[in-house]
């Protein structure tokens, strides 16, 4: 489904931008065309002429990976690092991870955007240092949240899927 529908999504949640003149209406058309720095950060993405390789070697990962909490966390993260697009890289990459924990049955997780400097260091971690626990924990918290209450629900599940998802992910 993602390789099928990625690039349409992509342009559907980035439309609004090439309609307000923040984004050209080429970046829709597919992957980046020039090398990209990620603003505070050590790691540079693979260069444009790896991209297609690179996101092809991502669809093969997630296609093989059976847990949709690893699927959704291990994805998110490595479709960052690739980088793929112009602009957009981290919306994108948070709605895959939806659509991949939704796919499993999990609920919708919102990163909030108060915790972004946990996020981008825990990615930072994740892409610089090869230590994907921080972003696994990180995530499993945010999955963990009640967003309808005012206080937040631990679920016994999402430990088990952040332990999981380390095990597995930590290379």
């Amino acid at each position: 489904m993602i390789d099928r529908d990625l690039q349409s999504w992509y342009a559907q949640l980035h439309q609004p931008y090439v309609d307000a003149g923040i984004l050209p209406p080429y970046a829709l058309a597919g992957y980046r065309e020039r090398s990209v720095f990620i603003r505070n950060s050590m790691h540079v993405p693979p260069p444009k002429d790896g991209v297609p390789n690179a996101i092809e070697a991502f669809f093969e990962v997630l296609i093989q990976e059976p847990h949709p909490a690893v699927r959704a966390i291990l994805g998110h993260f490595t479709f960052v690092f690739i980088h793929p697009y112009p602009d957009g890289n981290g919306r994108i990459g948070r709605f895959l991870m939806n659509a991949m924990l939704a796919s499993g049955g999990y609920p919708w997780t919102i990163l909030h955007v108060g915790r972004r400097t946990e996020y981008m260091t825990a990615l930072e971690e994740a892409s610089t240092r090869g230590n994907i626990a921080p972003f696994t924990q990180f995530v499993a918290r945010e999955m963990a949240v009640n967003w309808c209450k005012t206080n937040i629900l631990w679920r016994s599940k999402i430990s088990i899927d952040a332990k999981t998802c380390y095990q597995k992910c930590h290379f």
